[in-house]
């Protein structure tokens, strides 16, 4: 439910490409609701270490 309402609530359409992406986003955002902006800032920047996303394989 909570990922159904938040689909609904920010995204409005889903790509089916990229829908593996959906419940790790919401699930970084509830394990870090109880932090400040600052730390979830750092805690997503840490998230990615080593990791790359171009546009390119975004669009391909």
């Amino acid at each position: 439910m909570f990922l159904k309402r938040g689909v609904h609530g920010t995204y409005h359409h889903v790509s089916r490409k990229h829908l593996h992406r959906y419940p790790s986003e919401f699930d970084f955002r509830y394990n870090a609701r109880d932090v400040s902006d600052a730390e979830r800032e750092i805690l997503a920047i840490e998230g990615t270490d080593g990791e790359r996303l171009t546009y390119r394989d975004l669009s391909s």
